[in-house]
């Protein structure tokens, strides 16, 4: 055999056993990274996005002291909400989303035994009023945060929001946008009922 022969038939001969039988592993670690990534987009849209995590769940509320959208002079402290199950709106006379909302807040706010406050974020204070005049307040009282800071010791990044804080002054639910009644009827009036109990 020459050698021509004897090179071209060992380069046809198969690998020895062990020596890179199958697919390669350089194949399959993308095809498994590939796989995960997957498995995680699967997950992230069955996820809510206006049950946006909050870390202020199950911890107190930030702690603020905020004049009256009605009387300035008037500041209401977090400490002053204490003993009661409340609940605060995030709103805004420029807020489109929060007329669409205001059917649904202003029925529950007069259907409920808990205070509805009002949060006006980055607003203009004679433009808040006016819209409540217009549209109607449901709030027991309105606060004013015309530099956001309040709403973003909240956790706010948007209007409407909505919190339940219980009696001791702890976080126990938020949601991102719209308040519709089927929100308020699954998710909040059962929250309530359960913290007013306890």
């Amino acid at each position: 055999m020459s050698q021509a022969q004897a090179s071209s038939t060992a380069a046809a001969s198969p690998p020895p056993a062990g020596k890179g039988g199958g697919l390669p592993w350089r194949f399959l670690l993308p095809l498994a990274g590939f796989f995960v990534l997957v498995a995680f987009l699967g997950v992230g849209l069955t996820l809510n996005p206006r049950e946006v995590p909050s870390p202020l769940i199950g911890r107190p509320a930030p702690d603020f002291a905020a004049p009256r959208l009605d009387d300035p002079a008037q500041v209401v402290r977090r400490d002053d909400l204490k003993g009661q199950v409340w609940v605060l709106n995030v709103w805004a006379s420029w807020c489109a989303p929060c007329l669409d909302e205001h059917p649904a807040l202003t029925a529950f706010a007069q259907s409920t035994t808990v205070p509805v406050i009002g949060l006006n974020y980055k607003d203009d204070r004679a433009a808040a009023r006016g819209w409540l005049q217009r549209h109607g307040d449901p709030f027991r009282l309105s606060l004013q945060d015309p530099q956001g800071r309040t709403g973003i010791d909240f956790g706010v990044y948007g209007v409407p929001e909505t919190f339940v804080i219980d009696r001791d002054g702890i976080v126990r639910f938020k949601h991102v946008g719209v308040l519709t009644p089927q929100i308020i009827d699954a998710r909040i009036r059962p929250l309530i009922a359960e913290l007013s109990r306890g």
